[in-house]
C-alpha cells in the first residue's frame, strides 16, 4: 500500500518541488530587473543633473559676458538659466535623496529658477538689469561652479568605483548611515557648503515668495486658550459640545491655535484653525461622509454665501466652482469700491447632499486683507478692449487687482467672453493696456461667478 502510495505522490511532489522552483527563480528574475530598472532610472537622473547644473554654470557666465546693455542676450541668457534650473530640480526629485539632508541646496536652485524667470520676464528695453541685479548673477556664477564641481567629484567616484544609488535609497531607508557612502558624503558636503554662502540680494519680487507668514502681519491683540474656546462655541452653535484647544508653535512668531469639537449628537468631528493675534478663523473642517447630490451649481452657491456672510465673510464675491466626491467647493474673492482683490481669495467647501458647509480654508485672506489705494488707471475701459481679440464676445467686464509674474499688485480690466468654443478671463493691465493674465474658466465658474 505504501508503495502504490508513493509512487502516486513522488511525481507530485517531484512536479511541485519543481513548479515551486521555477515560480521563485521568475519572481528573482523579476525582481532584478525591476532594481536594474530602477538603478538605470537613478544614474540617468544623476547624470542629468550634473550635465544641467554644468550648463547653468556655463549659462551665467555667457550672460555675464556680454554687454551690460544687452537687452536680448540677457532675456535669453536667464531663460536658459531658468531652463536649466528648472530641469536640474527635476533630475534632484528622481533622486532617493528624501531622507538626506539637501534641502538647502534644493532651495538655492529653487531661487535661482526664481530669480531667472522673474527677471527674464521684465521689459529688459524699459527695465534693464541692475547693479544689484549683475552683482547677484556674479556670485551665482561663484557658487554654482562649486556645485557643478562636487557633482562631478561625486559622478568621478561613482563611475570610478561603480557606486549603487539602490545602495543609497536601501542605506537612507534602513536609516543606516555608518560607514562611508560616497554618493551621500558628497550631497551631505554639498548642502553643507550651499549652507555657509553669504547672505545673496534676490531682489524683493523673489524674497517675498519665501517670506513666511508670521503674527506681525495682523492686527488684533494676542488671544488666549479660552479666548478660542468662545469663537469655536460660536461658530458651532448651541451643539458644541467638548472644545479642546492646542497651541501651535508657542513662543514663536508664527504661533496658532488647533481647535477640535465633536457635536454630542451627530457625534461629528469639527477641526478649525486660528491666528494667535486676533483670533480669526483661518481653517474648519468637517471630516462626515457626504451623502447623494441633491444641489447644484446655484444652490450651493445661495448656501456659500449665506456660510461666509454667517461668518463675517462680507462682500466676497465667487469666481471659481469645482466639485468632487459630491462636494462643491467655490473660491471667493473680496471686493474693495468695486474692485475685485484676488489676493484676497478663500475657498469654501459644500455638502452637496444639503447644502452644509464641510470646509473653508482662508489663509490667503486673512493675512492679506487690508484697505489698500487703488491706484487711478491710465488706459480707459475702452482702449483696454482694443487689446482683446476681436473675435471674443464679452459679456462682463470689471476691474480687479490680480499679481503679476513679478508678484506685483497691478490693477487690471477683467474681460470675461467666449471665443474659440470656450469661456475665458482676460486681465489688461489697467497701467500699459497690454495683456497681463488669461486664464479659462468652466461652465461651472461662470455660473458660480454669474449667480447673484
Amino acid at each position: 500500500m505504501y508503495k502504490r502510495l508513493s509512487a502516486v505522490l513522488f511525481p507530485i511532489m517531484t512536479l511541485l518541488l519543481i513548479g515551486a522552483a521555477y515560480w521563485g527563480y521568475q519572481e528573482h528574475q523579476e525582481k532584478n530587473s525591476i532594481l536594474l530598472k530602477a538603478e538605470n532610472q537613478y544614474q540617468r537622473a544623476f547624470h542629468d543633473l550634473t550635465y544641467h547644473v554644468q550648463q547653468l554654470h556655463q549659462q551665467l557666465g555667457n550672460t555675464l559676458a556680454v554687454n551690460s546693455t544687452s537687452q536680448g542676450f540677457h532675456r535669453k541668457g536667464l531663460v536658459n538659466v531658468w531652463r536649466l534650473t528648472s530641469e536640474a530640480q527635476n533630475e534632484i526629485n528622481q533622486l532617493p535623496l528624501t531622507l538626506l539632508p539637501f534641502n538647502k541646496a534644493e532651495d538655492f536652485l529653487s531661487r535661482i529658477a526664481n530669480f531667472a524667470y522673474k527677471t527674464s520676464v521684465r521689459d529688459l528695453t524699459k527695465q534693464p538689469l541692475s547693479k544689484d541685479e549683475f552683482s547677484t548673477l556674479k556670485t551665482l556664477y561663484a557658487k554654482s561652479e562649486e556645485i557643478s564641481n562636487d557633482l562631478q567629484t561625486v559622478q568621478d567616484q561613482v563611475l570610478g568605483t561603480k557606486l549603487r544609488w539602490m545602495d543609497v535609497e536601501t542605506a537612507l531607508a534602513a536609516q543606516n548611515l555608518k560607514g562611508s557612502n560616497g554618493i551621500i558624503d558628497g550631497f551631505k558636503t554639498m548642502d553643507k557648503k550651499v549652507s555657509e554662502y553669504p547672505e545673496i540680494n534676490w531682489g524683493p519680487s523673489v524674497s517675498s515668495m519665501y517670506q513666511t507668514r508670521s503674527v506681525k502681519m495682523l492686527g488684533g491683540k494676542l488671544v488666549t486658550a479660552d479666548d478660542i474656546k468662545k469663537h469655536v462655541a460660536e461658530f458651532v452653535g448651541q451643539n458644541a459640545g467638548e472644545i479642546k484647544v492646542i497651541e501651535n508653535g508657542k513662543g514663536t512668531q508664527y504661533a496658532s491655535y488647533s481647535a477640535s469639537v465633536t457635536e454630542p449628537k451627530s457625534g461629528k468631528k469639527l477641526q478649525m484653525d486660528y491666528t494667535q493675534k486676533g483670533g480669526q478663523l483661518i481653517w474648519f473642517m468637517d471630516s462626515r461622509d457626504i451623502g447623494e447630490q441633491r444641489l447644484d451649481t446655484i444652490k450651493a452657491k445661495e448656501a456659500a454665501d449665506k456660510f461666509l456672510n454667517d461668518h463675517g465673510f462680507k462682500g466676497m464675491q465667487a469666481v471659481t466652482y469645482d466639485t468632487f466626491n459630491n462636494a462643491g467647493t467655490l473660491t471667493y474673492v473680496a471686493s474693495q469700491n468695486g474692485v475685485l482683490i484676488y489676493p484676497e481669495k478663500l475657498t469654501v467647501k459644500i455638502a452637496l447632499d444639503n447644502g452644509e458647509a464641510v470646509g473653508l480654508q482662508a489663509n490667503d485672506y486673512v493675512y492679506e486683507h487690508h484697505a489698500r489705494k487703488i491706484p487711478d488707471a491710465k488706459v480707459t475701459q475702452a482702449e483696454a478692449r482694443k487689446a482683446l481679440n476681436p473675435e471674443m464676445k464679452v459679456s462682463k467686464e470689471q476691474k480687479a487687482i490680480i499679481l503679476n509674474d513679478l508678484g506685483e499688485e497691478v490693477l487690471c480690466y477683467e474681460y470675461t467672453g467666449k471665443i474659440n468654443g470656450s469661456i475665458y478671463r482676460i486681465y489688461i493691465n489697467a497701467e500699459s493696456g497690454v495683456e497681463e493674465s488669461i486664464e479659462e474658466m468652466s461652465p461651472q465658474d461662470r455660473s458660480a461667478a454669474a449667480a447673484k
